[in-house]
């Protein structure tokens, strides 16, 4: 860490002076009064005239510099907390076998109470000695993939992932789970639905809003929740498993291509769209909520397509767009571009020339709505018609994210557009539904 990390001006050249680092146990003596404690670090976007001291009561203090006033004294070098998980439970012979891949996340992390931040610092192996419930439910293997916030993957980061699951389905897995950081989960979520077909037992990916050692915590009911799933669901599919509300009663397991993030913080953030979950997990048990489901069977062979391509992107549509952003992309040489139109998929007219230049350049260009409910429907109205004989494609009710995924995914299948259209088209994971529900779940609440 940087020698007193956020702190700078007249009020580090003080702290410098007396040899006063972070870390440092030391007294401040201001306006009459005594404060002992940790000096802590500080965000470097704050101001200069104030520094934080973590007091024995454990709270921390905000204490305002004065020049000539404030008095300072380095006491000792303090004992910084360190995390130290407890020995992996022994499993019980006998159980399912379920393997864990961690990736990063604020399920894999910690708080440094030291620093006050969260790192991505709990392997899956951690994961499995904090939460000892698991030895009861399945015998665990465990191994770090990456770790890596989820912001930072890529493409090529699922096409490792899928390689993972493979390998460890291969060794006869009664099923996977997948530790993922929650803000690009439904992308990864969706990437895998489509490069493992003909899945023979469940793929879980799981996150948490709250790293794994906070008191209120979603970590470790989601991870109880997504090794059961593994171990013992009826599914054989790519799902998200996290919290269906603030409480801790139970998990909802949403198919991996119509499943979002909603909220920023809450623990019930993620919701299927324009589609219901598949699974619930409560007091221990597995609900299947819908009978349409492929079915766990061992025997059956898991067929790996996990190539992507990159140049494909996804466009939001509003007020003011500039459309040379779409000739920039075909001068880039992109291979694809989703459209994030308004309502029921519509675009300003401004763009038609760019569409219709992109589309004599041969990328595919497809549609989709800003809406979180409904579906593209690009018959009523003048415009939507005319972006459809542009050749433009109505992605249905597919969520933008997930078109993303799939035209990126459909054009590392083939370099043949009429043969990418046709996948484009095929409801391979789920992605559309065959009907739009009045009300979904996640309008309810």
């Amino acid at each position: 860490m940087e020698r007193l990390s956020g702190y700078r001006g007249g009020l580090k050249k003080a702290l410098e002076a007396e040899g006063i680092d972070v870390g440092d146990f030391v007294s401040i003596l201001t306006e009459g009064f005594e404060y002992q404690g940790i000096l802590m670090p500080r965000s470097e976007l704050e101001d200069e005239w104030h520094m934080v001291l973590k007091l024995k009561s454990g709270y921390n203090v905000g204490i305002a510099f004065k020049p000539g006033e404030t008095i300072f004294k380095r006491l000792r070098e303090a004992e910084k907390p360190r995390f130290e998980p407890p020995p992996p439970p022994v499993s019980k012979e006998g159980l399912p076998r379920v393997s864990i891949i961690s990736t990063g996340g604020t399920i894999a992390s910690r708080v440094d109470y030291f620093s006050g931040r969260v790192y991505p610092a709990i392997s899956a192996s951690d994961l499995y000695s904090v939460v000892p419930e698991l030895s009861e439910i399945a015998v665990i293997d465990s191994e770090i993939l990456y770790s890596i916030f989820s912001e930072d993957l890529t493409p090529k980061h699922w096409v490792g992932l899928a390689d993972g699951v493979a390998e460890k389905i291969s060794e006869g897995v009664n099923g996977v789970v997948i530790t993922h950081g929650t803000d690009t989960l439904g992308y990864s979520a969706a990437a895998l639905s489509f490069a493992l077909q003909d899945l023979p037992v469940p793929v879980i990916l799981v996150g948490s809003q709250r790293s794994s050692d906070r008191p209120s915590s979603d970590a470790a009911l989601n991870l109880i929740g997504a090794v059961t799933a593994a171990a013992a669901a009826p599914f054989a599919e790519v799902v998200v498993g996290m919290h269906t509300t603030t409480s801790d009663i139970d998990i909802a397991f949403h198919r991996g291509t119509k499943v979002r993030k909603c909220h920023t913080s809450s623990r019930y953030a993620f919701q299927s769209v324009n589609a219901e979950p598949l699974v619930r997990y409560s007091k221990g048990k597995i609900e299947m909520l819908l009978s349409d489901y492929k079915h766990r069977d061992p025997n059956r062979l898991l067929s790996l397509r996990n190539n992507f391509e990159e140049r494909v992107a996804l466009i939001k549509f509003h007020p003011g767009f500039n459309a040379e952003l779409m000739d920039w992309l075909v001068d880039q040489g992109y291979k694809g571009i989703v459209l994030e139109g308004t309502g029921l998929g519509h675009v300003g007219q401004i763009c038609f020339k760019s569409i219709e230049r992109a589309m004599r350049e041969g990328l595919i260009v497809v549609m989709t709505s800003q809406c979180l409910w409904g579906r593209v429907h690009m018959k009523v109205y003048r415009t939507g018609i005319q972006l459809l004989k542009m050749g433009v494609i109505s992605m249905e009710d597919m969520l933008p994210e997930t078109a993303l995924v799939k035209l990126m995914w459909t054009l590392g299948q083939t370099n043949d557009r009429r043969e990418a259209v046709e996948l484009l088209k095929m409801n391979i994971s789920q992605e559309f539904s065959p009907r739009t529900f009045y009300k979904s779940e996640g309008m309810k609440r």
